[in-house]
């Protein structure tokens, strides 16, 4: 269920697209999200311009009713490795983003 996400979001990072890159973020996240901001950051981040495809997944954390998936990500263009990280839970029905980072 998480990877499928994470390959969207890798995607629309790559490609700089806010719009899809946020589509499935929660309500709460979404909010707190400034576009403006985030769309410099694609047009001035060469990590975030560069994700590497394959991620390996690392594991998982439970919290409440949240879930942490970890991931290995690399890059095409910098050397060395980042951990990924997405934070998903249930809003309305649906899986959605309520978290996403790479450290």
């Amino acid at each position: 269920m998480a990877d499928p996400l994470w390959r969207d979001l890798l995607k629309s990072s790559n490609e700089g697209k806010y719009g899809e890159f946020a589509r499935k973020f929660a309500k709460s996240l979404a909010l707190s999200m400034n576009e403006v901001v985030a769309n410099h950051q694609f047009a001035n981040s060469e990590l975030a311009r560069s994700l590497a495809e394959d991620a390996d997944y690392l594991g998982i954390i439970r919290r409440g009713e949240h879930v942490t998936v970890l991931y290995r990500q690399r890059s095409t263009k910098k050397p060395g490795e980042w951990l990924g990280r997405l934070v998903l839970g249930y809003e309305d029905g649906e899986v959605r983003i309520f978290a996403a980072s790479i450290f």
